[in-house]
């Protein structure tokens, strides 16, 4: 059976939806949220359990329905996603909203009603969540980066937009795999730092892909944030530049975590593979 005639773990009345969220989900990308949820969770517990297993893919879900918003004419407006045509190219905006929407939703209801987490931590990940993708995360991230557009912004606007826009969500998916292993404030904190710092790594690592890979090796389209004339780590500090400011954002963010020793061996991994990435 190939990936795409898989059932989708996600069930609608109406058929072009199901169609469209079929699409979207057949293709899931680089799961680096989901990893990273896992991996930070891995610090306090060897084995896996059914409530980071549901966060992780609810966090995937918010990450997939922000692209597909991202991807509409009035947003980056972009035709291609993963890969292949984006949603509202495959079928209509009308479509794309509502699967976006509808991810959106579907991610806070899986979590709420996931039992093998206590009332407690089901609470504060959604305070979490809701937080990093509201107006005081993605959302506000997406609407300073379209206001910018054109205007020449300084690195720490740049900053600004991105700890928003890309870092929330990252910084989010990494306390989340506390949360669910009942971590102490301490080491969320910890967390929150490694995932800030890993958050504008991946952000300034897809500054420099969009200016040196293909459209095929990144599935989408290369070169757009240029044409789009928006201010990025590459046009503010040069492409080597940018690449030591990558570096450097991920030293920062081992450091958060150095006192883990072997155990955060696989949050490493993940860091070093959003810096080291080529897509």
């Amino acid at each position: 059976m190939r990936s795409s005639d898989k059932p989708s773990p996600l069930q609608c009345d109406a058929p072009v939806l199901s169609q469209a969220i079929d699409y979207v989900l057949a293709t899931p990308g680089k799961q680096i949220r989901a990893q990273l949820a896992r991996a930070s969770y891995g610090l306090f517990h060897s084995s896996i359990s059914d409530g980071i297993v549901t966060v992780a893919t609810a966090i995937e879900w918010l990450h997939t329905y922000s692209l597909v918003h991202d991807d509409l004419p009035a947003m980056d407006d972009d035709d291609l996603r993963r890969g292949q045509p984006t949603v509202h190219k495959a079928f209509d905006e009308a479509t794309a909203i509502l699967v976006g929407d509808g991810l959106q939703a579907a991610a806070f209801e899986k979590i709420a009603s996931e039992n093998s987490l206590s009332a407690m931590q089901r609470i504060e990940l959604l305070q979490l969540l809701t937080r990093a993708v509201g107006f005081s995360g993605m959302v506000g991230g997406q609407a300073l980066d379209l206001a910018g557009e054109r205007q020449g912004l300084s690195l720490d606007a740049l900053q600004q937009i991105h700890h928003l826009k890309t870092g929330a969500l990252i910084t989010a998916a990494t306390v989340a795999g506390g949360i669910c292993a009942g971590a102490s404030e301490r080491d969320l904190a910890q967390l929150a730092t490694f995932g800030k710092h890993l958050g504008l790594a991946f952000q300034v690592t897809d500054d420099i892909l969009d200016v040196t890979q293909s459209s095929e090796q990144l599935g989408k389209t290369a070169g757009k944030d240029l044409s789009s004339e928006k201010s990025t780590y590459v046009s503010c500090l040069g492409l080597e530049g940018a690449k030591t400011e990558a570096e450097a954002l991920l030293r920062q963010a081992l450091a958060a975590i150095a006192h883990y020793e072997q155990r955060a061996e696989p949050l490493r991994a993940i860091a070093d593979q959003v810096v080291r990435r080529l897509h």
